[in-house]
Formats: structure tokens, C-alpha cells, sequence
């Protein structure tokens, strides 16, 4: 092969592996599903705080049926009640915080529901771990809290919040049940059959690993392909060097 053909062929291979990488990286994109909380008032120590949950749909053959949400410390199930969810569903409150679920969402509609809570904590920020169940049997947990400068994969829903007014003072929240069901009576907007619960391990532990993040896969492509491109760049030169002597 000449030298002129063997550099077409470099610039071939420069070309794919840039649709390589982009490809990669798109996929990456569409994975990043997400969920969210908001509050009306995101500030310590607030009283009859609503907060808003949208989880993004992210499956393209199935719907939402439930969601599972943690409370963070501070705030027990019987300090919540529904305030908004999709037509059909009930909020039952549990050991360490509630489930809400229903019929089937549509695919590729996001799950929206809010809660009013009675009192907020004296935190700068609340976790609320959600694990998400759809109605193929999926699940998607988004439960990890940042460790250092990494970013988690499935971060949990996290509300920043200002501090408190001044001479606001802390009060006691509910008690929460130690363990089992729920003991706390079902808000009104409860009523009815409730949804089953997520198992308490698939709470709070990580998904099994289902193969490498996209964001691995697209760095290991980029590195693949610039120990290709440089081993090209190298026979190239080594056979234009040849060539000139």
C-alpha cells in the first residue's frame, strides 16, 4: 500500500471513530434520566411546605406504577400528606417514608406528584432517595449521594435549602415506627387499596451493575481509538521516513 493510500485509510478510520464517539456520547445523553424535587418554600425550619417530585420517564415500552421516596431525617411519614398525583393514584406512608403508585402511566410520561410536608428540617439540603418501578417490572433507583468531587450515576433528588428565619425554632417531627408497616393512618387522599411497597433492601442499596455506565463506554472508546489513531500516525510517518531515505 502507498503512502498516500495508507493516510486516506488513517482518515477513514479518524472519520468513523468520530461518529464512534459521538454515538457514544448520544447514547449517554438519552440515559440521563432524572428525578427532581422543588419546594414552594425551600428554606429551613418552613411550615406546610409543598414539594413538587417529577420522575423522567426513561423506558420505551412500559409506564410508571410506583414510586418509593425516603424522607431524610427530620421529616416522618405522618408529617405528610398528598396534595397532587396522576388520576388513580394513593399514597401509603411506611417505615421510612411512603409509596405512591397507581394504573399504569402512558410510556414516556413522567411520574409528577406533590406532597405537602408540615414542617421542614434544620438542614442546608434533604435527600429524598426514590426508587421508581414501571410497569414491565423495571426499576430504577435513584438513590446515590455525591462522595468528594464524584458525580453519581443515579443521584438521589436533593432540595437545597436557605436558612432559617430568625427566631425560628426547631420542633419535635412525628416519631417513625421502628419497624414493619406503617402504623400512620392513611391521609384521605389515601384512601382506598394502597400500591405494594419496595422491599426495604431495594430502598436503600444501588442497583446490581447491569454492565459498564455509557460514560465508561464512551471513554473507552476514545481511548481505543486514540491508541489506534496515534499507532496510524506512527506507520505513517515510519513509512514516509522510509520512503525518503
Amino acid at each position: 500500500m502507498s503512502t498516500y493510500h495508507f493516510a486516506c485509510a488513517v482518515r477513514r478510520v479518524a472519520v468513523v471513530g468520530a461518529a464512534v464517539i459521538t454515538a457514544a456520547l448520544t447514547a449517554t445523553g438519552t440515559a440521563s434520566a432524572h428525578a427532581e424535587v422543588e419546594a414552594d418554600k425551600p428554606q429551613a425550619l418552613a411550615e406546610n411546605v409543598t414539594l413538587a417530585f417529577v420522575s423522567e420517564a426513561e423506558s420505551d415500552s412500559a409506564g410508571f406504577t410506583r414510586l418509593r421516596v425516603v424522607l431524610p431525617e427530620g421529616i416522618a411519614p405522618a408529617d405528610v400528606t398528598l396534595a397532587e398525583a396522576p388520576e388513580g393514584w394513593k399514597l401509603k406512608p411506611g417505615g421510612d417514608g411512603y409509596t405512591i403508585g397507581g394504573p399504569a402511566l402512558g410510556t414516556g410520561v413522567d411520574a409528577e406528584h406533590k406532597i405537602k410536608v408540615r414542617r421542614l428540617p434544620d438542614a442546608a439540603e434533604l435527600a429524598f432517595k426514590t426508587v421508581e418501578t414501571y410497569s414491565d417490572g423495571e426499576v430504577s433507583r435513584w438513590i446515590e449521594l455525591p462522595a468528594g468531587d464524584t458525580e453519581p450515576a443515579q443521584p438521589a433528588p436533593v432540595l437545597k435549602l436557605k436558612a432559617a428565619a430568625p427566631g425560628a425554632k426547631p420542633t419535635a417531627s412525628s416519631p417513625r415506627p421502628s419497624s414493619g408497616p406503617s402504623s400512620v393512618p392513611a391521609s384521605p387522599e389515601a384512601s382506598g387499596p394502597a400500591p405494594s411497597e419496595v422491599s426495604p433492601a431495594g430502598d436503600t442499596t444501588a442497583a446490581e451493575d447491569d454492565g459498564p455506565s455509557p460514560g465508561l463506554v464512551a471513554g473507552g472508546v476514545l481511548v481505543a481509538l486514540l491508541v489506534v489513531g496515534g499507532g496510524a500516525w506512527w506507520l505513517v510517518q515510519r513509512r514516509t521516513g522510509g520512503a525518503r531515505a
